[in-house]
């Protein structure tokens, strides 16, 4: 994995130095809330319903054990003793002191880990596939790039004030495990028929008020064209996005517009000047990155078979467990969903456990993930039954990876301040509901996701299933989603109709479910079902 430079970590240091001034002013009142509040959204502190949330960049989702650690010491001396993992493979803190900030960076900037761009009107943090490197299934390891991204797009001067905030993700395989579709940015990078190694680029995609699958505008790009190629994408938007209107402002809205043709024709045009200016970077740095992200020294001639005479260990082998590229090895999902947990919650202890995992289990690597769990991407197969001993120990052996209880979920109203209606109860009433394991295996892939307000942090229009809390006239009402992907088959949710209670809603998932065993089909999922059918026999079963 990439380590900082000098000049990567000067950067961090100088940052904390710099917002441990800006902090000490505020609090001595020689700065109000407004002067200070775009100074610290510029940290990712944030402030919430009931205290600050604080924002930690995981770029691309990988960490060491070392730096997970550090986010199990914030945890447990500056917050609850808990972190909440994001489905931009960030950590987020819910009950920071203004006072500890400063020192919360400090001691992230000692690991090579800040909160820089977490917020803002610029380019966020750049996702990627959460098996980059182990899957079985990928062209390349698309994280030099995304590292690549990262450097190009920290402190961008043209970019930090964009008309809107701005989302990248980039994958190397067929399978879509980052929805680039649904990203102001998607790269997927393939091989074309001459075998040259080139990426797939959509832009203009995007949940929130006005959800949008993004199209594709350049077929192929070749690599060494890279970010000359995404200057111009930014360059176009952010001469034309709309400022005036903060409902407008993402670039979907603008590709919208315009029309894809016309938007591509435009960056195309900027490229021609962009690509006079030298901002791809040589050969040799791509390189210098990309080596860093070399392959572990994987053992040969290991044993490829498992053991699957433990009934329980065997069901959390076939659900939690993927195929990794090497030989011997596999990819473990740890899931961060039990019956009745928090989405995407680990305690201090959990997360210390999971870097220890790392350290002796997965080459010092840990992933975390778009849907708020947790990966170690390098396992011997010959070690599987000892992970998952400890993982049921540490209550982290939930077999349940894109199970109906895999739940996507925004922290909702219990403390964003943005919220209409409540995320969190709703997801554990449904994971209640559903909790029997051999139901949700018989049910198969079911992607279900929750957002507490229409920003769509929780990406309910991507959902199988989506629930889309809203105020009615003071209560909390919940509208439900059929139909969603953000996979490489994106689409986007249908509203089914009227919304519910927080109970009615968990009754009418329950009603489509049922109506789903009904009309499926031998290795049908839910959306598979919902497509060939239609949306008419679950609106009559949902409503009678």
């Amino acid at each position: 994995m990439y380590k900082y430079d000098e000049f990567d970590q000067s950067i961090v240091d100088t940052r904390v130095a710099e917002f441990r001034d800006q902090v000490a002013r505020r609090l001595a009142g020689e700065i109000s809330e407004d002067q200070f509040k775009p100074l610290r959204l510029m940290n990712g502190l944030y402030l919430q319903l009931h205290a600050y949330m604080l924002r930690v960049a995981v770029p691309y989702g990988t960490l060491s054990s070392r730096q997970m650690r550090m986010l199990a010491h914030i945890a447990r001396k500056y917050d609850r003793d808990y972190g909440h993992f994001t489905t931009r493979q960030n950590i987020q803190y819910n009950w920071i002191k203004l006072e500890d900030a400063p020192d919360i960076l400090a001691d992230l900037a000692s690991v090579e880990m800040h909160a820089i761009q977490t917020s803002g009107n610029c380019i966020r943090n750049t996702t990627s596939d959460q098996f980059a490197g182990a899957a079985a299934d990928e062209v390349t390891d698309p994280r030099p790039w995304a590292e690549l991204l990262r450097q190009w797009s920290t402190f961008h001067p043209e970019f930090s004030y964009l008309p809107r905030k701005f989302k990248i993700a980039i994958v190397a395989a067929e399978e879509d495990r980052a929805a680039i579709k649904l990203h102001d940015i998607g790269l997927q990078l393939y091989n074309n028929d001459a075998g040259e190694l080139g990426f797939r680029v959509f832009v203009g995609g995007g949940m929130g008020r006005t959800p949008m699958v993004a199209p594709v505008i350049r077929e192929f790009l070749p690599t060494g064209d890279f970010l000359s190629y995404l200057e111009a994408c930014l360059r176009v938007y952010n001469r034309y996005g709309r400022r005036d209107n903060i409902y407008k402002a993402r670039i979907k809205i603008l590709v919208h517009e315009l029309g894809a043709a016309e938007y591509a024709r435009q960056v195309e045009e900027e490229w021609a000047h962009v690509k006079t200016l030298g901002l791809d970077p040589p050969p040799g740095e791509f390189e210098r990155i990309a080596a860093q992200f070399a392959l572990p020294a994987f053992e040969t001639g290991i044993a490829d078979t498992v053991d699957r005479s433990d009934p329980d260990f065997a069901v959390w082998l076939d659900q939690n467990v993927k195929a990794h590229k090497q030989p011997g090895y596999a990819i473990v999902n740890i899931s961060l969903k039990p019956v009745g947990g928090i989405p995407g919650d680990a305690s201090s202890a959990q997360i210390d456990l999971m870097a220890d995992l790392a350290e002796t289990y997965s080459f010092d690597e840990l992933r975390v993930t778009h849907a708020q769990n947790i990966v170690l991407p390098h396992v011997k197969k010959a070690d599987l039954y000892t992970i998952w001993q400890k993982l049921v120990a540490a209550d982290l052996a939930s077999a349940n990876l894109d199970l109906i209880s895999d739940i996507i979920a925004c922290p909702g109203l219990d403390y964003c301040s943005l919220a209409n209606a409540r995320s969190i109860p709703v997801a554990q009433k449904i994971a209640k509901r559903f909790e029997g394991l051999d139901r949700q295996r018989d049910l198969g892939e079911l992607k279900l996701k929750i957002s507490g307000c229409i920003n769509a942090c929780g990406h309910h229009h991507a959902g199988h299933i989506g629930i889309l809390g809203v105020d009615r006239k003071g209560t909390e009402n919940y509208q439900l989603l059929l139909g969603g992907s953000g996979a490489e088959d994106a689409s986007l949710g249908r509203i089914t109709g009227p919304g519910f209670d927080e109970d009615g809603v968990v009754d009418a998932i329950e009603r489509a479910i049922e109506k789903y065993r009904t009309l499926r089909t031998d290795g049908e999922r839910f959306l598979d079902t919902y497509r060939r059918v239609g949306m008419d026999p679950f609106k009559e079963a949902i409503y009678g």
